[in-house]
């Protein structure tokens, strides 16, 4: 095993180890410290930085890496302030020099490989020295959809964020980990970055759950075709204890009967806590012993699983496309 297998299989099993207990958190507490990325942060940077060391790197492309660093690490940190700067913070300096660097890594690469453009890195004509920039430079690509993602509200969770960006940093590209089955991925033309091909395989475990949820459902004998894929009957004394959202309330109807109703979605904003025992003790007030809830799920949860078959089959993307025609 040479030096670029050992790289590899330890970023597999870093990869494996901190994912496994940033999910464990998230299902616990539904939240992952920041002090958890921050520390996990460390063997991701020196396995990268020992890797371009390893490719004999010029500085610049670890200028670069220290810039795509530097950006990632607002969603943990904070972006620095000139008041904070001139307030003399030792930290905001740093992350601020760190921003230098990485934008002058990116200029001096940009001015190095103009003429050899990334559509070359991807047809593979591209020097070596120009594929490893690119590739670099390319790991700014996730982290900025990531970051999108989240302003946009399309990934809710702060954890599932930190956690993708992190993804990233740890697994910069394809050649970073190991694949058993690599013959898609080896003809595949384009392939979507390891953090990203990660959520989709996320997102397919995620499809798993429905099923789970109807055959239970129908094994515990509710059988409301609009609730039982997604949620299931609780105690309504253990709705307060459990990570859930509660679907069931008190209408009043036109002749001022009262009803008990179910909602099929969740709400979009998580009740207060206060505001949620109210709505139990009407609930209770008016006989209910069992609402319905759905579970809040935590994104990493599914991530965690997702690994094994990124680690065995690579993208998915590299067997849709086939499919697709393309």
């Amino acid at each position: 095993m040479d030096s670029d297998e050992v790289i590899s299989w330890t970023r597999l099993i870093v990869l494996f180890w901190a994912m496994g207990i940033a999910a464990w958190l998230d299902h616990k507490e539904r939240r992952v410290p920041n002090q958890f990325w921050i520390t996990w942060s460390k063997p991701a940077i020196f396995l990268w930085f020992l890797d371009l060391m390893n490719s004999e790197a010029e500085w610049y492309v670890f200028a670069t890496a220290a810039g795509v660093i530097a950006y990632a690490s607002v969603a943990v940190i904070g972006r620095p302030t000139l008041k904070d700067i001139f307030s003399g913070s030792k930290l905001d300096i740093a992350v601020c020099t760190w921003y230098l660097v990485g934008i002058a890594g990116v200029i001096q690469g940009l001015l190095m490989h103009t003429d050899e453009s990334i559509i070359s890195v991807l047809v593979g004509d591209a020097s070596d020295s120009a594929t490893l920039w690119w590739s670099t430079f390319a790991v700014f690509i996730p982290i900025l959809l990531v970051d999108m993602a989240w302003r946009l509200r399309l990934i809710h969770g702060g954890a599932d964020c930190k956690g993708l960006m992190w993804v990233a940093i740890l697994v910069p590209s394809w050649s970073s980990i190991p694949v058993i089955f690599p013959q898609a991925m080896d003809n595949a033309v384009i392939a979507m970055p390891p953090a990203i091909a990660l959520l989709v395989w996320g997102g397919l475990t995620f499809l798993i759950l429905p099923i789970i949820m109807v055959i239970k459902n129908i094994k515990d004998g509710n059988t409301n075709l609009k609730l039982i894929w997604h949620a299931e009957r609780m105690n309504i004394d253990k709705v307060i204890d459990n990570h859930v959202w509660l679907l069931s309330s008190i209408a009043e109807m036109p002749n001022g009967e009262k009803k008990v109703v179910h909602k099929t979605r969740a709400p979009r904003k998580t009740p207060t806590k206060e505001k949620l025992t109210a709505e139990i003790n009407i609930l209770k007030e008016n006989g209910v012993e069992e609402v319905w809830v759905t579970r809040k799920y935590p994104l990493l949860v599914f991530l965690w699983p997702a690994i094994i078959p990124m680690f065995l089959l690579g993208g998915p993307m590299a067997y849709l496309m086939p499919l697709m025609g393309l």
